[in-house]
């Protein structure tokens, strides 16, 4: 299994190209392999005979490192082609059986100290468990109403008045701690279970039967989503955000737009945006940097990420030295790297990197919102919807009157190590007058 992207740990074989004793040659697909970002195909590197699949198509959470297939060379016999001994495949996945007990290295098992209040089938909270330690009450004469079944202050709390009052009820037998038996000791030994299991809250449920109140079913989640989950962490964590909002004007985008239209060049307003933010870059290369772990790097391309959504989760392709091409170009590249992204075709290149990113989720009718900057970037814009709105206005006789514009809403969200508040309040206002005059973009 190869490391198909920087951030990769273990992949899925979505499907395997060639067959068992099917000559392949230098540049053949082998198989898709599922990263963490999207589905890439593997070629082969030589000339050969795939010999032996080791891990069938559909296996996930493959590791790095670990054997997938073996090939052997043209006219040697692949049929009787054995596993090395030192690389195995993946191991499957642990049976829910116990295993069974080994003869060597048997000890007792120390017995455990009962908590003060009986071996119970609920929690007892810390304040809870001082209280009845303290006023020596069994807990088991209560009962919990916490959240999750935990016993709380004010359940002990409640025991204690009773006590004062002489109204506890009678103690209920508690259950005798088990016997202390020899253990076997085993690597990864399944843990004996408890005499009281905790029971699942709230359960899971029970696949081919109605739902029950109160339970859920679990969802598997894609190596894309984990990793989406992990870095959204990390730099909401770790990055110290701040914002920045601003109106723009798109009177003269969508009067240029429509003009371009007549003459059969399709282009849509995110191009108008992505250029625009390209050529601001390009006019305040200072903001065009990212933080390495240790200081601010200066980045010689301009590159813009662009939020594609695709049913694996939030992707980013990158327009490559954006502020070098035309807006047709960016169209072209766009459309192209969307369709790529939702097929799960990306190519590494297509998605690592990038200087700054814009998100665009105006096409489902939001106003404005914030988005996660994405390390080591420094910036991410964050395109809201167009929308009329009415201003007063003069005209070139000086008279006053109400004036219908398109307004979008913009937030940038920028990394204060880097880009603090002052420099990204300039960067906006530098593109909004940029976008707002589309002139300034060739």
């Amino acid at each position: 299994m190869p490391s198909l992207s920087p951030t990769m740990e273990e992949g899925n074989i979505v499907k395997w190209l060639k067959k068992e004793g099917e000559a392949v040659s230098a540049g053949d697909a082998l198989c898709e392999i599922e990263t963490d970002k999207a589905v890439v195909t593997l070629d082969s590197g030589d000339d050969g005979v795939l010999a032996k699949i080791v891990v069938e198509e559909g296996s996930k959470g493959i590791r790095l490192g670990s054997l997938i297939g073996l090939m052997v060379e043209e006219g040697e016999d692949w049929k009787q082609v054995k596993i090395p001994k030192d690389v195995s495949p993946q191991p499957p996945p642990p049976s829910p059986v116990s295993s069974p007990p080994v003869a060597e290295a048997v000890v007792s098992a120390p017995a455990k100290k009962a908590p003060p209040a009986g071996k119970l089938p609920f929690r007892l909270s810390p304040a809870a468990r001082n209280i009845l330690e303290t006023h020596h009450i069994d807990a088991s004469l209560g009962t919990p109403t916490g959240p999750r079944g935990i016993f709380t202050k004010e359940d002990a709390l409640k025991l204690v008045q009773l006590k004062k009052l002489s109204k506890l009820p009678e103690s209920r037998p508690s259950p005798a701690p088990p016997t202390p038996t020899a253990v076997p000791l085993a690597p990864q030994a399944a843990p004996v279970p408890s005499s009281y299991p905790r029971p699942a809250i709230p359960p899971v449920s029970t696949p081919g039967q109605p739902n029950i109140m109160g339970t859920f079913t679990e969802i598997p989640a894609s190596n894309v989503r984990r990793v989406i989950a992990k870095r959204l962490t990390e730099s909401k964590s770790t990055v110290p955000h701040a914002y920045a909002t601003a109106d723009c004007d798109l009177g003269a985008v969508l009067k240029l737009r429509q003009n371009l239209i007549k003459d059969d060049i399709k282009v849509s307003v995110n191009d108008f945006i992505i250029k625009a933010i390209a050529v601001t870059l390009k006019q305040m290369p200072n903001v065009n940097v990212s933080w390495d772990g240790e200081g601010p790097k200066q980045l010689a391309s301009i590159d813009i990420s662009v939020a594609v959504a695709t049913d694996r989760g939030l992707i980013t392709p990158i327009i490559k030295d954006a502020a070098a091409k035309g807006l047709q170009e960016i169209a072209l590249s766009v459309k192209a790297l969307a369709k790529k992204a939702r097929d799960g075709k990306l190519l590494p290149e297509e998605y690592q990197g990038g200087s700054f990113s814009i998100s665009n989720l105006g096409m489902f009718g939001i106003d404005e919102f914030r988005a996660v900057i994405n390390p080591p970037q420094s910036c991410i814009l964050a395109v809201g919807r167009s929308r009329p709105h009415l201003r007063l206005s003069e005209d070139e006789e000086g008279n006053t009157m109400l004036q219908q514009h398109e307004l979008m809403t913009v937030s940038m969200s920028s990394d204060s190590r880097v880009v603090d508040d002052e420099l990204a309040t300039k960067f906006l206002e530098r593109f909004k007058a940029n976008l707002e005059n589309p002139v300034r973009l060739y």
